[in-house]
């Protein structure tokens, strides 16, 4: 009997060395006396700049007092915060702790917050004063506010006064460092485990080596407008720009002509941005009113970048190299990426997603046999490497469905790899809703649905738009009895249960 060949793809760059012994923070900080007095952080708003050094030593001062709130090595913590000082500082600190970090959307209803809390089982979560009514209920959980506390609360500047040193903490390579939730390729929200040695490696595969996938280099500006509680920010912009050495710029929320006004300002030459952003800056008609020559990358991922669109932004920045990458909460989430952001940038074409990164194995799988294809077929995309999740928290049956024995994790999306080694995304095989950027689980949302006594069945899909990429439709139909149930009564309803950005243009439609 013949034996079947595996089809598997690599690289066009050659594999590099990755120090996965290393714990998150100290590969981001390493070598930190050669750059301890350059820019790490700007806060937009205020101007504030923050050197690498007050950095790496706030965010040792802030493992100390999550230490003294009771935060142990193992233990969760989330933060629930636009951009920031302060988020970084606390994602840093747990890391040096030896904590998880969760962070939650700061649109999250209260009791999405709460089950996010309930489920990763947090001890702290660190906030700002505008969400208190959102955190209030939560019990035995210690709330830590960057701006004026709430009476019998801490303040976060409490949490970095204190020099008392945690000493070593022994990090294991396969400790778990961040822990987003995601969907998956279906179903509800679930903790991701992503540990130090895969986010490690996740970085190293964007921007180490003499010809790095991802150029980013220590003179660098970096846009951070994309919020960090996605993992496409916090790995792609926050960390691997602290591995550069680069200066990070956050911005707490995007607003088109602030974002103009912050590039031409501080000079920004690097923009991971997510359509939505890139199609607002191609349409805006200020655009002439701010010099963006500085801008020599336009990095979209989250959602597909079409052709008509890269054209029109290529025409307004014909010096920027644009380009896309594909990415996957599970996968740590960089699975392919534009080799036109290499420092050695090669042709690419135009709807292609990049090519797989470095140290990792990507295959092509017929979805019924699971046999690996060939070039130019299209199947489900598989990736294996280091950079991968750990799996699923407290749900081994969602890791095995996703992580097959072999190692290899199954995304859920239909694509073909070209002759050029390039991917190219073509359909999907899991339900997800792809709402700027962010996943919207119908079954979730069908299931709200379902919990309205005037309902008797409901289905949820997408619908293509233009800004957002797709947005959920709603079809329900009425329990016998409540013909007069209206459209507005039902989106109150789901609004107050889910955040906004979910059903911000959902239009439910009745059906008798």
């Amino acid at each position: 009997m013949a034996v079947q060949t595996d089809f598997i793809f690599r690289s066009k760059l050659p594999d590099i060395y990755i120090p996965k012994h290393l714990p998150l923070h100290a590969y981001c900080f390493e070598n930190l006396s050669q750059f301890a007095s350059r820019p790490c952080l700007i806060n937009a708003p205020t101007g504030a700049v923050y050197t690498y050094e007050e950095v790496e030593l706030t965010a040792r001062r802030v493992a100390w007092g999550l230490s003294q709130l009771g935060v142990q090595q193992g233990d969760v913590i989330m933060i629930l915060l636009p951009n920031s000082p302060e988020f970084v500082l606390a994602f840093l600190g747990a890391s040096y702790r030896g904590a998880m970090t969760t962070a939650a959307n700061p649109f999250f209803t209260p009791a999405e917050i709460a089950k996010q809390v309930k489920g990763s089982k947090a001890k702290v979560v660190i906030t700002q004063a505008s969400y208190y009514e959102k955190v209030k209920g939560l019990e035995g959980v210690k709330l830590v506010f960057v701006d004026s506390p709430p009476e019998g609360h801490m303040h976060f500047s409490q949490l970095c006064e204190d020099s008392g040193d945690i000493g070593e903490v022994k990090i294991r390579a396969d400790d778990v460092v961040a822990l987003p939730y995601s969907s998956g390729t279906t179903g509800l929200p679930k903790g991701v485990m992503l540990t130090h040695k895969g986010l490690v490696t996740s970085i190293a595969q964007q921007v180490d080596g003499e010809n790095p996938n991802l150029y980013y280099h220590s003179e660098d500006i970096i846009l951070c407008v994309l919020p960090l509680f996605h993992i496409y920010s916090l790995n792609s912009v926050l960390l691997c720009g602290l591995r550069a050495k680069a200066a990070i710029l956050l911005m707490p929320k995007f607003e088109i002509n602030a974002l103009l006004s912050l590039v031409h300002k501080h000079r920004v030459s690097v923009a991971p941005v997510v359509p939505p952003i890139v199609l607002a800056v191609a349409k805006s008609p200020d655009l002439q009113k701010y010099d963006l020559s500085s801008i020599r990358v336009f990095k979209s991922g989250g959602a597909p970048l079409g052709k008509e669109l890269l054209d029109t932004v290529s025409a307004k920045f014909p010096h920027a190299k644009l380009g896309q990458g594909y990415g996957m909460t599970e996968a740590g989430p960089v699975l392919t990426m534009s080799l036109a952001f290499a420092k050695e940038p090669m042709d690419v074409k135009a709807g292609a997603c990049g090519t797989v990164v470095r140290n990792a194995e990507m295959k092509i799988v017929d979805p019924e046999t699971a046999i690996s294809l060939p070039r130019n077929q299209s199947g489900e995309i598989c990736i294996r490497g280091d950079q991968i999740m750990k799996g699923y928290l407290n749900d081994p049956e969602a890791t095995e469905r996703t992580i097959d024995k072999e190692g290899w994790l199954h995304t859920g999306d239909i694509g073909y790899i070209d002759d050029d080694d390039e991917l190219f995304i073509v359909d999907r095989l899991k339900e997800l809703i792809k709402y700027k950027g962010f996943q919207v689980a119908p079954a979730e949302l069908e299931a709200l649905l379902l919990s309205h006594p005037k309902i008797s069945d409901a289905a949820v899909v997408p619908m293509k738009d233009e800004a957002a990429g797709e947005v959920p439709v709603a079809f329900v139909v009425r329990s016998n009895g409540h013909t007069d149930t209206t459209e507005d009564e039902i989106k109150q309803f789901i609004s107050k249960q889910v955040s906004g950005c979910v059903l911000q243009k959902n239009k439910p439609s009745i059906l008798h």
